[in-house]
């Protein structure tokens, strides 16, 4: 907990540990207060795993959803724009905006500071029961971007740790601030000191004070949660800010050289202020499985996208270096 706790900059009392990205994302949504009539704000554009613990939730409390569609072509996505349309959809009923930091499915980033300024003068007027939480799915961003949460002026960050980390899978972790804790319930018992001497003596547990509250109780896969210590001193060893620059700098050579080939299209935007790692295509005219069949027997790694429109997706990383670049560039040159 104490090397997760200083890699993001925070207390440890502000995190929990889950065993995934979805995990965490039923814990906060899962927990999260609602009256009849409220609305959360989330976007047309977040992956299963956000729309459905945001659909089971409203289900349970007569809260109501509103999907923002961000952009309509993910290439020409922009800061202003985004920032915009997500701000326009706030009403005084908004009590939570769900977004996630970078798009899995385009590789798109939202510009999360920016949109966590522009709600901070939303809830400058706001009693504190009525301001707009920002909660962060932060998967295909934790690992990669320096940014930590108070830089991102969220209320909760939660992702998975066995992506741009390279932590074990079944591992994952939720950052969440005071006035965020104050909002959301357990919704696994947790194996947590206040609440077992709350049961021992048959009365309700304190209001929580630390985010261990919402850990879920029970036996996990604690040697994967122990060698996340080593993932985040590996990270620490190279340094946040160079692991982000190695990142971009070869999504922007991927970027660069894809744009150049006939039968490719870019999906994902140039501009590395609002993308990341993933970096998206479509091959007009190309069947993307077939295409990925034969990148996968040239050596290559890809995934189809598992959205309503595919595309194919790349990633750059510290293990990927510009040599694996240029090489990707050539063999899809040459199947196109």
């Amino acid at each position: 907990m104490g090397e997760a706790a200083s890699y993001l900059d925070a207390d440890p009392g502000e995190l929990a540990l889950t065993d995934s990205t979805t995990m965490g994302l039923g814990v906060v949504y899962g927990g999260m207060r609602f009256a009849a009539g409220d609305e959360i704000v989330t976007t047309e554009h977040d992956f299963f795993a956000t729309h459905e613990a945001l659909r089971l939730r409203a289900v349970q409390t007569g809260a109501r959803i509103e999907r923002v569609r961000l952009y309509r072509d993910p290439a020409t996505a922009t800061v202003d724009a985004m920032v915009s349309r997500l701000i326009d959809a706030v009403t005084p009923r908004t009590r939570l905006m769900a977004v996630t930091w970078t798009h899995s499915g385009t590789g798109v980033t939202l510009p999360i500071a920016d949109i966590g300024a522009a709600l901070a003068d939303v809830n400058r007027d706001r009693e504190k029961a009525e301001r707009v939480l920002l909660c962060v799915d932060a998967i295909h961003a934790f690992g990669l971007e320096s940014a930590t949460p108070a830089e991102l002026g969220c209320d909760v960050l939660i992702s998975g740790t066995h992506k741009w980390l390279f932590g074990p899978r079944g591992t994952g972790l939720v950052w969440i601030n005071r006035a965020a804790l104050a909002r959301v319930d357990p919704v696994i018992p947790p194996f947590e000191g206040e609440s077992f001497a709350a049961w021992q003596n048959e009365r309700a547990p304190e209001p929580a004070t630390s985010a261990t509250r919402l850990t879920p109780g029970g036996y996990h896969s604690f040697e994967h949660r122990w060698a996340l210590a080593e993932a985040f001193e590996l990270h620490r060893q190279i340094g946040k800010e160079r692991v982000r620059e190695h990142t971009h700098s070869q999504a922007t050579q991927l970027k660069e050289g894809l744009a150049e080939l006939d039968g490719v299209r870019l999906v994902t935007p140039m501009s590395p202020d609002v993308s990341s790692g993933i970096v998206c295509i479509d091959t007009p005219g190309r069947d993307l499985l077939e295409v990925f069949l034969e990148l996968k027997r040239r050596g290559y790694r890809s995934s189809p996208s598992p959205y309503r429109t595919q595309y194919l997706r790349f990633g750059t990383s510290i293990v990927t270096s510009p040599d694996e670049v240029t090489g990707l560039v050539d063999a899809l040159a040459a199947i196109v």
